[in-house]
């Protein structure tokens, strides 16, 4: 660990995007992971899916940035509550696993011509 103060959310999300920018070429597509948190992540892919994929949306769909802000905010808050249960500090596992992977990947997506000349 390092002497520098634990950085807030926003600093967590600052350093991935610059990791991404640095290592990643673009982000990846999103994937849907597990339980309670299954359900949000869930909500989430249904946006996604209606507002950047091939489904349809229904007449009922709330499709707006706000929405899909908040249904990312409560996957995000499933996972503070896991992390708080089971007694896990995220942002050292966070600063961990950005340490793992900059030593397996910070050459492997830069060679990797499907990363290239896509939107993300």
């Amino acid at each position: 660990m390092t002497d520098t103060p634990s950085p807030t959310l926003r600093e967590v999300q600052s350093i991935v995007d610059r990791w991404i920018r640095d290592y990643g070429v673009r982000y990846f597509s999103p994937l849907t992971n597990m339980a309670q948190l299954t359900e949000e992540v869930g909500e989430v892919a249904r946006v996604m899916a209606r507002t950047y994929g091939d489904q349809s949306a229904k007449s009922t769909d709330d499709l707006s940035k706000e929405h899909l802000a908040d249904e990312l905010a409560d996957v995000l808050w499933v996972l503070a509550c896991i992390a708080n249960q089971t007694d896990c500090d995220l942002t050292e596992a966070l600063e961990r696993n950005i340490a793992k992977k900059t030593a397996r990947d910070k050459f492997r997506h830069l060679s990797n011509p499907k990363l290239y000349n896509h939107e993300s």
